[in-house]
């Protein structure tokens, strides 16, 4: 079994525990699954007016299609999805017939406050009914940010979180397995 996963976390900042989950998510892949991280930081808004997609896009665009399944990383802001996951997906799903996202299997992970990201992954996964990406239900992975669960630098410490995380990469590869026969 070999499975391509593309990560793509809404937040950019280098520190930021949304890219912790996804580092940890890399370090503690299961035999077989290869994490890559998509690089947001020169994505622009998507603009149809643009004649030619810019470089960063057409990176993304050429990591989404080589993918099997995807990782997104969903902070939370004002009770929503991140701007630059939802642009990333806004980018993707306007190629020909949706080829890039119809169908993959998606996991979804979040670091927040109070409820983690529970709303915002919630909104996330009606974005995915329209986009006919196909979720993985459990395990969800809701993470509190601010309860030292993550050290000064991002990094996911919390044992309970890390063992969510490998579970539902567990669950992401029989997931992605099933949905390919």
């Amino acid at each position: 079994m070999s499975i391509n996963v593309l990560a793509i976390c809404g937040s950019l900042r280098a520190k930021s525990t949304n890219r912790g989950l996804v580092r940890y998510a890399q370090a503690h892949a299961p035999d077989g699954m290869k994490i890559h991280l998509a690089d947001l930081m020169e994505v622009p808004f998507y603009n149809a007016d643009l004649a030619e997609k810019p470089a960063a896009v057409q990176q993304l665009l050429k990591q989404m299609a080589e993918a099997d399944a995807l990782l997104l990383a969903c902070p939370e802001y004002n009770y929503s999805l991140a701007p630059a996951l939802k642009n990333a997906l806004d980018w993707a799903s306007r190629e020909p017939d949706n080829h890039l996202l119809t169908g993959k299997p998606v996991a979804m992970l979040g670091a927040g406050g109070g409820m983690g990201t529970s709303r915002s992954q919630y909104h996330l996964r009606q974005v995915c009914v329209f986009l006919n990406l196909h979720p993985l239900n459990q395990p969800e992975v809701f993470a509190n940010a601010f309860t030292g669960s993550f050290d000064s630098d991002g990094n996911l410490i919390d044992e309970k979180i890390q063992g969510l995380v490998r579970k539902q990469l567990d669950a992401l590869a029989k997931w992605q397995q099933q949905l390919a026969r």
